[in-house]
């Protein structure tokens, strides 16, 4: 190889290394993966940075204006509504349920779907007297198997859609995946509905693990000087805490033990960490001589009708990853107070304060009633939920939100317009009809997203013109081809469902594919077809909860195990290879 393709895959292998390990944000390591291929020569400026000019990322970023003015106006609780009835069994509830989430994805971004969805079907499943562990991971897998289904349903497809266009051929039509990906998301929700209650583990509702110290959460919490525990034994405070609460960790001094004795005297100004479930947790700022000892001075503050309790769940890209409450002040700049932080279905023990947060983390803060509407499309939270909200209520205007989306996926069906040309009318439709301010449809949009799209055509650039690409593709025929064409394509499959358990499944589709191309040409496989299939292999993101966004957001609610995801997501993975043939 030449020193060009050394020097891009130690800079490509470096950019994959860093966001394995999260110690930066995905924007910022494309962005930097290709000044440096810049800088030395590898790409120039106009290849460095034609992801900006594709219609792709633009395209990405008017379908979440589009999104946000479904998920505002409630233009889906009605379909919420009638998929959550009555059924006697699990895998018929799922049927119910993964079936309209599926339809739905196909044609909307399906990261406002889940965030409607996931705190009304915990809250149903735990009026059934179920967990909600056994429908939001398959809830979430399934707005990925339809999102693959057509041009908008991810922005994946788009991206490979767009680096197709970049090379001269022609870009993927709305429906010109779904001969392939319709087949294989089918099985995937069939494997959701029969294999998911046996595969995912069954734990207990949440009022149960309560009182059985099963999900937990770890509260610090201060003891009063001159209050009621103020004097009292360890064995009093005890019988003071709410039901399913216990003592688990003491501090005096900066000193702290994990075992106390029961008749050890508590002093004013003594920490205690409790554990505990979320009803537990939340009475625990209820009890007199008790204060949270995130914010002390607040206790009283939080009982007016104007606040109220959350769950939020850390984002991948969030500027909080890798930092400790103290570290970003996070009272000051959320204005809410962490009460507990629960992590993969443990809780954290010691001083929460202190602990390094992590992409899924879920916290329970207390803020006023504006603390969702602030930070809902901001990177730093994947999901925020209202504990004990009422659902939204569809709004007049979310017929006109139909009606406009509705529009998009007609015209580009039909070819009446390019998909660029549709997305940006319908998102100009939505400000000028009021349904979102100017600023609302700006927020909306997740541009550290649009700006690894963008990158990464900058990185498919460097691969294919420094050589790596075909180096790379002599590589994947010595391992894979004494299977001819079906076992190249397998290598080209396999290759990129590993790289997109890894990183963004945007990026990793956009560095295979001018291997694949490569690949395809030296057995004579059809370029669309594996186009095809890098696209759909992109979008496997079943294995991992840091794959995909909505498996995120449903990690801390869900109690999940990092585990859990490979169970279910294995058998997911399998129809994507075994459909994805040469033609």
């Amino acid at each position: 190889m030449s020193w060009e393709a050394w020097l891009t895959l130690g800079v490509v292998g470096a950019a994959v290394a860093l966001l394995a390990r999260d110690l930066f944000a995905p924007a910022v390591t494309f962005m930097a993966a290709v000044v440096i291929l810049m800088v030395a020569g590898v790409v120039t400026p106009a290849e460095a940075f034609q992801g900006y000019a594709n219609p792709a990322p633009i395209t990405v970023a008017a379908l979440y204006v589009l999104a946000r003015a479904v998920e505002r106006t409630g233009a889906l609780q009605p379909i919420v509504h009638a998929t959550l009835g009555a059924g006697r069994s699990v895998r018929m509830a799922l049927a119910r349920l993964t079936i309209p989430v599926a339809a739905a994805s196909a044609f909307l971004n399906n990261t406002p779907i889940i965030a409607m969805l996931a705190p009304q079907v915990g809250e149903w499943a735990e009026r059934r007297g179920d967990s909600a562990s056994r429908y939001l991971m398959p809830l979430s897998f399934a707005a990925i198997l339809g999102g693959m289904t057509t041009l908008i349903g991810t922005s994946t497809n788009l991206v490979v859609s767009g680096l197709l266009e970049a090379d001269g051929l022609a870009p993927f039509t709305m429906f010109e995946l779904t001969r392939i990906a319709l087949p294989i998301a089918v099985a995937g929700l069939a494997i959701n509905a029969i294999l998911s209650p046996n595969l995912l583990p069954d734990r207990l509702p949440p009022h149960e693990e309560v009182r059985t110290g099963g999900r937990s959460f770890s509260v610090r919490m201060i003891v009063e000087p001159g209050g009621p525990l103020d004097g009292q034994s360890v064995s009093h405070a005890q019988t003071a805490l709410p039901e399913g609460a216990r003592i688990v960790y003491f501090e005096r001094g900066g000193e702290g033990a994990g075992q106390i004795a029961p008749d050890k005297v508590l002093r004013g100004g003594d920490f205690l960490t409790v554990l505990g479930g979320t009803d537990a947790v939340l009475e625990l700022h209820d009890i007199s001589g008790l204060a949270s000892a995130q914010q002390p001075h607040l206790p009283y503050e939080f009982r007016s009708p104007r606040h109220a309790y959350f769950e939020a769940v850390i984002a991948t890209e969030s500027p909080l990853v890798g930092h400790s409450l103290v570290d970003v002040r996070f009272l000051a700049r959320y204005q809410a107070t962490v009460v507990a932080i629960h992590r993969a279905g443990e809780p954290i023990h010691g001083r929460l304060a202190l602990a390094q947060l992590k992409p899924g983390d879920t916290l329970l803060v207390i803020s006023d009633r504006g603390f969702a509407d602030r930070w809902r499309d901001r990177n730093d939270f994947a999901l925020i939920l209202l504990l004990g909200g009422p659902p939204p209520a569809p709004t007049r205007q979310a017929g006109t939100v139909l009606v406009v989306a509705t529009a998009i996926v007609v015209g580009a069906a039909f070819n009446v317009l390019p998909i660029l040309h549709l997305s940006l009318l319908g998102a100009l439709a939505l400000v000028g009809l009021g349904i979102l301010t100017p600023n609302e449809a700006k927020d909306s949009i997740d541009f550290d997203v649009i700006v690894v799209i963008g990158a990464a055509f900058g990185l498919a650039a460097a691969v294919e013109v420094s050589g790596l690409g075909q180096a790379a593709a002599d590589l994947v025929a010595g391992g894979f081809g004494r299977w001819g064409p079906a076992g190249a394509m397998a290598g080209i499959v396999i290759s990129t469902v590993a790289l997109s358990s890894i990183i963004t499944n945007n990026a990793a589709a956009a560095l295979v594919l001018p291997i694949a191309i490569s690949t395809a040409a030296g057995f004579g496989i059809d370029t669309r077809t594996v186009a095809i299939a890098v696209a759909l292999s992109a979008s496997a993101s079943f294995m991992t909860p840091l794959a995909y966004q909505t498996n995120l957001m449903v990690y801390g609610p869900g109690g999940y195990r990092f585990g859990d995801y490979a169970r279910l997501g294995t058998p997911l993975t399998l129809p994507r290879i075994s459909h994805t043939e040469p033609g």
